[in-house]
């Protein structure tokens, strides 16, 4: 039985009314859950990148691919879990803090590389940039310190490392 994993799938695609619909209707037509999804203009404006983020085999990854390529506004694609890669979420958090931990949520927000927007007591905001595993961290982590008023996050985005390049020729 081929094992499941979590795939960051790149999608290039025409920016036409109902590319999103049409992509993002294959994964849940065969049942797969779409953790995230993001997309926005690429440096081309015809052009836009969604970015996807799921689990399954690698074959049943690659079968959605394939069926992905078929669509009419779909130029390329991409598993960006499949080869070397930079992954990255942004993470906006809103907390409530008492005076007495708010000394160790800021040595926390700079330990973490975090930002605070806002900086109100009763309303913290604050801004963090990392991998997957890195936002879970920090979220566990100001958990310990200060009441999670609101969390927003934008899904992981990807980009290949070096030279590779997801490009609408191939």
């Amino acid at each position: 039985m081929a094992s499941t994993m979590r795939h960051i799938i790149s999608i290039l695609m025409q920016n036409e009314p109902g590319a999103l619909f049409k992509a993002a209707s294959l994964f849940s037509s065969r049942g797969y859950n779409i953790e995230s999804l993001s997309v926005a203009p690429t440096e081309d404006e015809l052009i836009s990148r969604m970015t996807l983020v799921t689990t399954g085999s690698d074959e049943v990854i690659e079968q959605i691919n394939q069926q992905l390529l078929k669509l009419v506004d779909v130029v390329n694609t991409a598993d960006m879990t499949l080869d070397d890669h930079i992954e990255r979420e942004l993470l906006l958090l809103k907390v409530r803090v008492d005076d007495d931990k708010e000394a160790s949520l800021k040595a926390l927000i700079i330990e973490a590389g975090a930002r605070v927007l806002d900086d109100f007591p009763e309303s913290y905001t604050l801004e963090l940039t990392g991998t997957n595993l890195h936002v879970y961290e920090f979220i566990d982590r100001v958990e310990t310190l200060a009441e999670i008023l609101a969390v927003v996050r934008s899904g992981a985005m990807a980009i290949a490392r070096g030279h590779t390049v997801l490009t609408v020729n191939g």
